[in-house]
């Protein structure tokens, strides 16, 4: 790749572990079929189908200017520049928030990665293996129940199948909105909330500073990466104090910090 980068970004259940290397094969609009592997901090891309481009990315870094938490700047700075590859698929995108309400990241997972062994696309790969993508809202709403708890799946049942008919019906109108008008649109789909589309957006076009910042993991990278920083302990004051804190620098101080989480610890 052309840019120059330190650290790369693979917390989404996508990247999925394969003797030594992480994974993943990333579907474009265009039909493009990419994939992607991280090995030893290299990133590698290699196109299966398509003529087109390959997956969109951005690489942060956090700015001189930043000095309102100076340990949490040290922290951050340390990873140096950090680059991130877009979900191409806002389905997958909005399907992965999904999963993760409410349980923990390792869990999450778990839960996306057996759901998509079990009726996801299976793309062949260079080496002779499958990659199993996230199964297509037409597949989700063909699920018996019993294949959803077959699965321990059995209470992302209904919020998926309406997402999945949500996105059957809108979805390439969503494609076309701004992040902030996606955001408040998905919202008008049943059993999703403000974190849930937040996270999905944020995930689909890598402005972070969409991302719900005061949840669990930002606020757990946040105390371990500057323990001395007095971080207030409630999710609300927490975001407010963040809020303040960033100033312009909201999406890279947010990515900047679960991009820590990935390094130090499992964020999903």
């Amino acid at each position: 790749m052309r840019d120059t980068f330190d650290f790369v970004m693979t917390e989404h259940a996508a990247w999925q572990p394969a003797n030594g290397t992480v994974r993943r094969v990333f579907v474009l609009d265009d039909g493009g079929r990419w994939l992607a592997s991280h090995r030893s901090g290299q990133l590698t891309l290699d196109r299966l189908t398509g003529t087109g481009a390959g997956p969109m990315h951005d690489v942060f870094t956090l700015p001189n200017t930043f000095d309102s938490a100076p340990e949490l700047a040290d922290s951050l700075r340390s990873l140096g520049s950090v680059i991130r590859l877009r979900n191409p698929s806002l389905w997958d995108a909005i399907s992965t928030a999904v999963i993760r309400q409410v349980i923990r990241a390792g869990q999450s997972k778990k839960l996306y990665r057996a759901f998509c062994d079990a009726h996801g696309e299976k793309i062949p790969l260079p080496d002779g293996n499958l990659y199993a993508l996230f199964p297509a809202p037409e597949i989700v709403l063909e699920l018996s129940d019993h294949q959803f708890s077959s699965l321990g799946m059995a209470f992302k049942r209904r919020p998926l199948r309406a997402a999945a008919e949500a996105y059957l019906e809108r979805g390439f109108k969503w494609r076309e909105l701004v992040p902030d008008v996606l955001v408040a649109e998905l919202q008008t789909v049943p059993r999703i909330g403000p974190w849930t589309a937040q996270a999905a957006v944020a995930d689909w076009c890598n402005d972070w500073s969409l991302y719900p910042y005061a949840d669990l993991a930002v606020r757990t990278w946040a105390k371990r990466a500057a323990p001395s920083h007095d971080w207030p302990a409630d999710e609300s004051t927490f975001g407010r104090t963040w809020r303040a804190l960033a100033g312009e620098h909201l999406c890279s101080l947010t990515l900047l910090t679960l991009a820590w989480g990935s390094r130090h610890g499992d964020i999903g």
